[in-house]
């Protein structure tokens, strides 16, 4: 049994030394994510998909990670391509100089259509990238950690972990999933010193919930049911991931962290 780290407290969210694997950090809570670890001292990994030819690249979030001063790589995978995600984790590895510490999932993609119309296809992109490209991703951290008894996984789950949502079937069932993945990885990796953890966002003012952001009535109901009074912004997840990426939750295992404005306790 691995002994709880004697570490003084304003060491705990110390990240020097670190690489961090994450997807979908090109913008949104990703991109503030991947710039908090930075700034807590790890190395990033960014996961970037290959801009379409005659596309100048989304250098944001490289940019600044790199006016931080932190190391950042990128790695270019289609999460939507499985053969290509099977692969991605040595391509990290190889990025980063043979280790990874803490993989983040934090790349999702949404589809919304009345279930009676929903698409089959819609159905397998959606579970594809929010579910199997996070279970094939894990497994391989899985492989590379257990052996070195040390390692952090977070996955970025959803208020629809917990609830059904209205014309999103798949997202709901790819995010209920995934916090029952979450659950179930850490039961067998805890024993070896990895913490796998969830975050689920609320309503968070992102790319994502445009449609919703854009339906003056549809955003004020929302707004109205929100204790905090207001949407969420990437930036309040910095702490959050700082936190269970750090050696500030080891005991922290099979978690599911609501960052939703106290959305869950109404």
């Amino acid at each position: 049994m691995d002994p709880t780290p004697a570490i003084p407290s304003p060491l705990l969210f110390n990240l020097s030394g670190h690489n961090v694997l994450i997807t979908g950090a090109t913008r949104g809570i990703g991109a503030a994510c991947a710039i908090a670890l930075a700034q807590a001292g790890a190395s990033i990994c960014l996961v970037q998909r290959e801009s379409p030819s005659g596309t100048e690249p989304n250098m944001d979030t490289v940019n600044t990670i790199r006016a931080l001063g932190a190391n950042v790589q990128v790695v270019h995978c289609d999460l939507a391509d499985l053969d290509a995600v099977r692969g991605l984790f040595t391509k990290a590895l190889e990025a980063m100089g043979g280790n990874i510490h803490v993989l983040v999932n934090c790349a999702g993609i949404q589809r919304r259509s009345p279930s009676v119309d929903f698409l089959e296809k819609d159905w397998d992109d959606v579970l594809d990238v929010n579910l199997k490209s996070v279970w094939l991703l894990s497994q391989a951290a899985g492989r590379h950690m257990v052996p070195l008894r040390r390692g952090k996984i977070i996955n970025f789950c959803s208020l629809l972990t917990f609830q059904g949502g209205l014309t999103v079937p798949a997202y709901a069932s790819a995010k209920g999933a995934l916090g029952q993945l979450t659950k179930a990885l850490s039961n067998e990796w805890s024993q070896h010193n990895i913490q796998v953890n969830g975050i689920a966002p609320g309503y968070i003012a992102t790319d994502m919930n445009e449609r919703l952001l854009a339906d003056p009535t549809r955003s004020r109901q929302i707004s109205e049911r929100i204790p905090a009074g207001r949407w969420g912004d990437p930036q309040d997840f910095a702490g959050p991931v700082v936190f269970l990426a750090s050696s500030a939750s080891q005991y922290v295992c099979g978690e599911l962290l609501v960052v939703d404005g106290g959305w869950m306790g109404r």
